[in-house]
């Protein structure tokens, strides 16, 4: 594996697209140096995942029939690295006209391949999920919206065109809510190719009342940020626990899909239940 920094990755490149088994395909980012810029160190103030959807995966089998298969993804947050998302497509067609024995062969595969990757080559202290869904299992894949009070329906004026936590206010003198708040508005920039990333995000919380304005004036701030899925994400979070003091903290973004592939990260402040990885209709 090769755990080096973002410029170095496949992404802004031009690459060679193998339809051969290759796992040094895949290139591992450490989240350690990004975390740092953001106050978060050990033991991790969080716990969670981040989700993948993969809907172009191929291989053959046995006798040389190209079989297809979704794949669902989950990464440990604990992780020490995260696998950058152009160099996953690139080990994904990799598996194109290589054969193996059955499905259940090459998730083994995806998990070990997975495994080694996101611990950057040092012991694996926790495996990756990995679920694949054959074509029989096709029709039973709905769409999904994320739930909660929508902060869209506000009509605030949007001036700010970097991250401005200032914007994040709390009611602390009043009494503790609970309460679910859902924004489609939110979109970062890759942060090697500056190319657009759209995503919806759920906010879950208790505490002080989060102000909705200013929420959605903060996370419209991010237009032009550029940033990876998951330090966004981590991002939003530790900024929000930073301002607005909540008790309990969820944030959870739904990214719309690029190159095959969709990245839906989720952070918690308390242990719970994995979301559910289904699709949004712009996923």
């Amino acid at each position: 594996m090769k755990p080096h920094t973002a410029a170095q990755s496949p992404l802004g490149q031009a690459s060679r697209y193998p339809d051969r088994y290759d796992p040094t395909l895949l290139f591992a980012l450490p989240r350690a140096s990004r975390r740092s810029e953001l106050g978060i160190g050990e033991p991790l103030p969080f716990v969670g995942a981040d989700l993948w959807s993969a809907y172009e995966l191929s291989w053959l089998n046995p006798r040389g029939k190209p079989q297809v298969a979704l794949a669902q993804i989950s990464i440990d947050c604990h992780s020490s690295h995260m696998v950058e998302s152009k160099s996953f497509k690139l080990y994904l067609n990799s598996f194109n006209q290589t054969r193996f024995d059955s499905a259940e062969a090459v998730r083994q595969t995806l998990r070990a391949d997975l495994a080694a990757a996101i611990w950057g080559g040092a012991p694996v202290r926790s495996l990756p999920g990995v679920r694949l869904l054959l074509p029989p299992e096709f029709a039973s894949q709905t769409l999904q919206e994320l739930d909660g009070l929508c902060l869209d329906r506000l009509d605030v004026e949007c001036q700010h065109e970097q991250v401005a936590p200032e914007l994040l206010r709390s009611a602390s003198d009043a009494a503790p809510v609970h309460e679910t708040l859902l924004s489609h508005l939110l979109k970062s920039n890759c942060q090697v190719t500056g190319q657009p990333d759209w995503a919806s995000v759920q906010i879950a919380y208790s505490g002080p009342a989060i102000d909705q304005a200013g929420l959605l004036q903060y996370l419209v701030s991010y237009r032009l940020q550029q940033e990876f899925h998951e330090p966004c994400v981590e991002r939003i979070y530790t900024d929000l626990m930073a301002r607005c003091r909540p008790s309990r903290l969820f944030v959870y973004a739904r990214y719309t899909r690029r190159g095959g592939i969709d990245i839906n990260p989720w952070r918690s402040s308390h242990p719970r239940p994995q979301p559910v990885l289904s699709r949004s209709a712009r996923q």
